[in-house]
């Protein structure tokens, strides 16, 4: 039976407990940034809203909910099962039934907001909150959890993707993208970091500087290491295919907000206890060497120069230069792990 979209209320009229000021100015920011891709396609979201068809995929894809959260755990688990043996995590952290629940529900909600034609900045803010409780749930006793929950909710994006028409996906994969984000990347503690600022504060300016042009910024030393590396194969292919070239930008975005948290906490924590485990147990899954994980670091450090004055730049430079030091080729050689 069809499922009547209309009648599906997921967004509230204001959101409960939305904390204002900095923290709201940030977390806006940030949402902001999902306009960029899209500005080109106001026709097609125009044209969307007249002819109906993104209520008839999201019905569709909705369908197949149950069927894909299931497929997206085998295949997760597939790629990390080893890995709770090999770094001694706590089996009993990862509940699969919890984690496909979870899945489920959010990407049900991003179908009725992309059915709605619900823009995805809006989207970004109503569902930060929810993906910030989630990512908490399952981090606060190990961070390593975390490379299971984001690899299930991307893998469940992937599929969707592929059993949507082809024109419809650059759309469709805006919505997904807020997911991942939320999911790789530390947002809430960015924003409740940012939030112990003054507004003026100068590191949180020079943050706050870098902020809309994270994405920018990624694409250009992504596109940069696929000029260094063009034979590169990881995991799932070329370096250059175009999936792989999506998750090279997030994940060049996502090093980048854990050093704007170093900076607004003033401390190192976020990447010794979040960034670095995650990057130890996934990447090597992944076969992507340390090599051009080192390249991604130093390429960051050159376009952080490039884009800040030596006074903001120098709010960057002791997390930095921590961050240089732990991959290492002492410590990270590659084929070691």
């Amino acid at each position: 039976m069809p499922i009547n979209l209309q009648n599906i209320s997921l967004f509230p009229e204001q959101p409960e407990d939305f904390n204002t000021g900095t923290n709201q100015v940030f977390s806006e920011a940030w949402a902001k940034k999902y306009l960029q891709k899209l500005a080109e396609q106001d026709d097609q979201v125009e044209a969307l809203n007249h002819s109906g068809i993104a209520t008839e995929i999201a019905t569709t894809l909705m369908q197949t909910l149950r069927t894909t959260s299931v497929q997206a755990w085998a295949k997760t688990e597939a790629l990390l099962s080893q890995e709770v043996i090999r770094h001694q995590i706590d089996a009993q952290l990862i509940d699969p039934w919890a984690v496909t629940k979870d899945a489920h529900q959010i990407y049900q909600t991003a179908l009725s907001a992309y059915a709605q034609q619900i823009p995805p900045p809006k989207f970004s803010t109503w569902i930060a909150r929810d993906l910030g409780h989630i990512r908490q749930k399952y981090i606060a006793n190990d961070p390593r959890v975390i490379g299971f929950i984001s690899m299930q909710f991307h893998y469940s994006g992937q599929m969707l993707l592929n059993l949507t028409p082809l024109a419809q996906q650059p759309l469709l994969s805006a919505y997904f993208k807020v997911i991942d984000d939320h999911l790789y990347m530390p947002l809430q503690r960015a924003y409740q970091a940012a939030a112990q600022h003054a507004y003026d504060a100068p590191p949180l300016q020079a943050v706050q500087q870098l902020l809309p042009l994270c994405s920018e910024i990624a694409a250009n030393i992504v596109k940069q290491v696929m000029q260094l590396y063009p034979d590169y194969y990881c995991y799932t292919g070329r370096l250059d295919d175009t999936n792989i070239q999506i998750s090279s930008v997030r994940d060049t975005e996502m090093f980048q907000v854990y050093l704007w948290v170093c900076i607004l906490e003033n401390n190192i924590s976020a990447v010794q206890q979040e960034l670095f485990p995650l990057c130890v147990m996934l990447y090597p899954r992944l076969k992507v060497r340390w090599e051009l994980v080192r390249q991604l670091i130093h390429l960051l450090g050159i376009e952080i120069r490039s884009r800040l004055e030596p006074q903001q730049a120098a709010y960057f430079v002791p997390y930095y230069e921590s961050l240089w030091a732990m991959f290492s080729p002492q410590l990270l050689p590659d084929g070691k792990l």
